[in-house]
């Protein structure tokens, strides 16, 4: 197999910025390529053509790649229901919560097979693949029973690329630290090593690659400035929130209630291409202010994360806040807690079954959970009596187990492409809620939904922003910046000559 593998000494350190950045370099020079994890911890998900659940971060490289993201990228993903238990979603289908020890001692065996399966699956279909490790390799109470690092290297037989961040401090320690902690062949395999988000003159590191260089007798193959503003997706909220606050305060002010357990924070993302619109997480209810919109988004634990909203006293800013006539958007399980009633049937959300919670009571809407989870891309339009401009299409995709019933008549939002009619459009049309994720995605809508925000505070309306076009000159900006602060032709000479070299 040719290809090469990105590690860190740390998590966070830009390894999967790097990823996507390699991906989109290669894919520009013509080479088939694909990005591979073998397994993510997020709850940022991405859905496949196929209706399969993949990590996010994935779904991204893909795009950079230039081909159709597939469960073979990602086979093992691991979405946090709480402090001490994950939901497993394997080859994209969810199929059992497994606390971490009891994932250590009972996954292990089958995970390197499905490993082993989806190499086997890239290795035939495309030229090159680019491996994203997790975490550090030098976990060494971890070493026996890793599936994400060194394990994976050896397993896809090839070199690896490691990562360190000198923003946080300590970047020689990183290093050396890192490789002084792995075994012998693991130490062999490392080919390069990267140093990430440096800030400020190049010439007065010099010293400290020549430092690294004969310290380690590895090839520093490059020294990457921190990039700031460059909107491609994280793969969790932390990456999110910096992009956040970088870009400050604007004029329509977006607050998004950050649920413990938030998933595809994503859902948000396009707000960054907005020049007039902030967008801020909201964490209790001292942080809630006078926001222009809500969005309450998608959650892994729908009835934990409501208990937390209730405790902190976020309830009674969200409900006093729709009394008064704010814009308020619920996605998934944000939809859900809005409604008046939520019944865990089978356990399904909070593991004990027969559990009943009332809602927020902003939406006339119960949720009930079952044990099926509901993965599916998704098309449709506006419901036909709604007050939306026009019969404009909508796309993206649902991941959710519980089932909304809506009261009302002819409040749905959405009419779906095989028939079915989907969440909550209010009378005014203030208070929405849906479980299609990355509704905001499409810009004819996000833009009519600004406007009316826009219009209600008397400031100017704004023509459409594609994000799309904008998104594919994010990759190229990216693989451009990156390439330019590598030794580009030398990471090629170590990915493709890494047979002759060992």
């Amino acid at each position: 197999m040719k290809g090469l593998m990105i590690q860190g000494t740390a998590s966070d350190v830009g390894k999967s910025l790097i990823t996507t950045a390699i991906c989109r370099l290669l894919a520009n020079e013509g080479v088939k390529v694909t990005p591979f994890k073998s397994q993510n911890m997020s709850n940022n998900s991405y859905v496949t053509i196929d209706g399969e659940e993949i990590g996010r971060a994935q779904g991204i490289q893909a795009e950079a790649a230039k081909t159709e993201a597939t469960v073979w990228m990602n086979p093992i993903l691991l979405k946090p229901r709480s402090d001490f238990q994950s939901e497993i979603v394997l080859l994209g289908t969810a199929t059992e919560t497994l606390s971490g020890k009891g994932y250590r001692e009972k996954f292990y065996k089958k995970g390197l097979e499905v490993i082993s399966t989806s190499l086997h699956h890239l290795e035939k279909e495309f030229d090159v693949v680019v491996i994203e490790g997790a975490g550090s390799p030098a976990e060494v109470n971890l070493r026996d029973r890793e599936l994400v690092n060194m394990k994976v290297a050896e397993l896809a037989d090839v070199p690896v690329i490691l990562v360190a961040d000198i923003d946080r401090g300590g970047v020689f320690a990183n290093i050396v630290g890192t490789l002084e902690l792995l075994l012998p062949d693991e130490r062999k395999r490392v080919q390069g090593l990267i140093i990430n988000k440096f800030r400020g003159d190049i010439e007065l590191f010099r010293d400290g690659v020549r430092w690294l260089e004969d310290k380690t007798g590895i090839p520093v193959l490059g020294v990457l400035p921190f990039m700031v503003d460059h909107r491609i997706d994280g793969e969790d909220s932390l990456s999110m929130e910096k992009q956040i606050y970088q870009r400050g305060k604007r004029e329509i002010d977006i607050a998004v209630i950050h649920l413990p357990y938030i998933s595809n924070y994503s859902d948000i993302e396009s707000f960054l291409y907005e020049e007039d619109i902030s967008v801020r997480f909201v964490k209790d209810a001292s942080e809630f202010g006078q926001p222009d919109a809500v969005i309450i988004p998608g959650t892994k634990s729908t009835i934990n994360d409501l208990n937390v909203i209730i405790e902190l006293k976020l309830d009674e800013k969200l409900i006093d806040f729709v009394r008064e006539g704010g814009y308020m958007i619920g996605i998934c399980g944000g939809f859900q807690m809005m409604g008046t009633e939520i019944i865990d049937q089978i356990g399904s959300d909070t593991g004990v079954p027969g559990i009943r919670v009332k809602g927020l009571h902003i939406i006339p809407a119960q949720t009930v959970f079952y044990e099926e989870k509901e993965t599916v891309r998704v098309k449709g339009h506006y419901h036909h009596n709604t007050s939306l401009n026009g019969n404009r299409p909508i796309e993206g995709y649902e991941i959710h187990l519980g089932k909304t019933e809506i009261f009302e008549k002819d409040t749905f939002f959405l009419e779906l492409e095989n028939g079915k009619e989907e969440g909550y459009y209010s009378p005014n049309g203030k208070i929405i809620g849906t479980n299609i994720h990355h509704l905001f995605h499409n810009d004819e809508w996000r833009n009519e939904w600004l406007n009316k925000i826009r219009k209600s505070k008397q400031k100017p309306i704004k023509e459409i922003v594609y994000t799309q076009d904008l998104k594919e000159e994010r990759y190229d900006k990216l693989a451009f910046n990156m390439k330019s602060h590598l030794n580009w032709k030398r990471i090629k000479d170590i990915m493709y000559e890494w047979d002759r070299r060992k």
